[in-house]
């Protein structure tokens, strides 16, 4: 066995959203989200559950902020809620929703945890929505506006932060597939909810360039899965390739970095792009300082004359996680290694890896032993591809709580910590105890 440093000042950290672990999302004068609504819609969320109290983060951050602490993080990644700041999505400020940011940050910095701020994590104001929400673009406007606000309020203590979390899945799961809010099943919806996140993201990040944060940095996080074709053959080969254009952070790096959307997207999918599409891409274009990745899984990807990509997926038999989601450490390292090969971002971060299991209390213990081997083999790929010239900079854990799964409620835990939903008590699992291990010596051993 050998141990393997990671870089110094190397940011290890855990990531939540808003809406998954906050709760109380009309509290002090906030505004109903679409995630809200949609929780609260029958039929929508298994068990009907909803995000009302979720970890109860609102109320005990403090107490959350010390786990960390605890565990030795160094940045903690997390997400504001737009109602929560603008309780009609634009306009007038909810300055007790705001106050509870400043005492987030406050406390973290208290803490020694550097804040890494995402913008939107998926709830979008409801009155938003009321207007077409991101098929309207307009919306581009209003998420500048507000990513300007907080950008004037936090930027004195917050250097590092994220425009949008997973842009493809607000598209294509909340516009096309119709498992998250909105719920819509609509998919040229679907293809003007990703130019307009787009757009929405780069004026975000011209303002946040005109407000001058000293030492400051954004970028955007992208949701991926390793596509790998299932053959050698050149149909399959097509089929893998189309599937990561699409589904990857090619989808929206290219516009960024190139100003256009890849080949591939623009064969395949011409027809669902907006009209005029082209005349937006130069303003599109826009620097950023550091990509995120988010991944959790891997499939194989065999040509299916049928589908219209071309491809279906095929698993292989690997180990799967509680989200029914194969385990393929390789496949993060392809991802890292590609991102950096195909774009050279200046600054990479792991925005969320991690898995669900059945986690049980067993003497007010967790031994999530399966969480530890998922994650260490993560972040021996993590290594390799900082070897391989990845300019990898940090990992965020997901997540640093059990919480809200979306459409799927309370049923899957993803949590280091453990939370019971019925008295909020919180266990720090294996996994987390191990992970302070990890942090504390800023190495891995092989």
């Amino acid at each position: 066995m050998s141990t393997k440093y990671f870089p110094k000042d190397f940011l290890w950290g855990a990531a939540t959203a808003s809406y998954q672990i906050e709760g109380s999302p009309l509290a002090d004068g906030a505004g109903s989200s679409i995630w809200h609504r949609f929780s609260h819609t029958p039929g929508n969320i298994l068990n009907g559950d909803t995000g009302d109290v979720a970890a109860d983060h609102y109320r005990r951050y403090k107490e959350d902020i010390a786990l960390m602490k605890e565990m030795g993080l160094k940045g903690y990644r997390f997400s504001i809620a737009w109602p929560r700041i603008y309780p009609y999505g634009k306009g007038k400020i909810n300055v007790k929703g705001m106050d509870f940011y400043d005492r987030l940050v406050d406390e973290l910095l208290e803490a020694g945890i550097t804040p890494f701020i995402t913008l939107y994590h998926w709830d979008l104001p409801a009155t938003l929505q009321d207007l077409g929400g991101w098929a309207n673009r307009d919306i581009a406007c209003w998420f500048a506006d507000y990513a300007d606000y907080m950008f004037q309020r936090l930027g004195d203590r917050v250097e590092n932060w994220s425009t949008l979390n997973e842009p493809w899945v607000v598209a294509f799961v909340g516009h096309l597939f119709g498992e998250h809010a909105p719920g819509m099943k609509d998919i040229y919806s679907a293809f003007l909810v990703t130019h307009n996140q787009l757009r929405a993201h780069s004026k975000a990040v011209r303002a946040f360039r005109e407000a001058n944060i000293a030492n400051g940095k954004i970028g955007i996080t992208l949701s991926n899965t390793s596509h790998d074709p299932a053959t050698d053959s050149m149909e399959d080969k097509i089929a893998a390739k189309v599937a990561h254009e699409w589904n990857n952070y090619p989808l929206f790096l290219h516009p960024i970095y190139y100003g256009d959307y890849p080949d591939t997207v623009k064969e395949f999918l011409k027809e669902y792009l907006p009209k005029n599409y082209y005349k937006d891409m130069e303003e599109i274009k826009e620097e950023i300082d550091f990509v995120g990745i988010n991944y959790y899984s891997g499939d194989l990807v065999k040509f299916d004359p049928d589908s219209p990509l071309g491809g279906k997926s095929v698993k292989r038999g690997l180990p799967k996680t509680e989200m029914g989601w194969e385990i393929y450490p390789e496949g993060f390292y392809k991802i890292l290694k590609g991102l950096q090969d195909e774009y050279n971002p200046k600054e990479v971060y792991v925005t969320e890896n991690g898995a669900a299991f059945d986690d049980k209390v067993e003497n007010g213990e967790v031994h999530d032993h399966k969480r530890i081997d998922y994650l260490k083999k993560h972040f021996e790929m993590a290594h390799k591809a900082i070897e391989d010239g990845v300019k990898l900079k940090g990992y965020f854990v997901w997540s640093l709580l059990d919480n809200f799964e979306w459409a799927f409620g309370y049923s899957k835990r993803f949590g280091i910590v453990y939370v019971d939903y019925n008295t909020q008590k919180r266990i720090i699992k294996d996994s987390g105890k191990w992970y302070s291990q990890i942090i504390k010596n800023n190495s891995l051993d092989f």
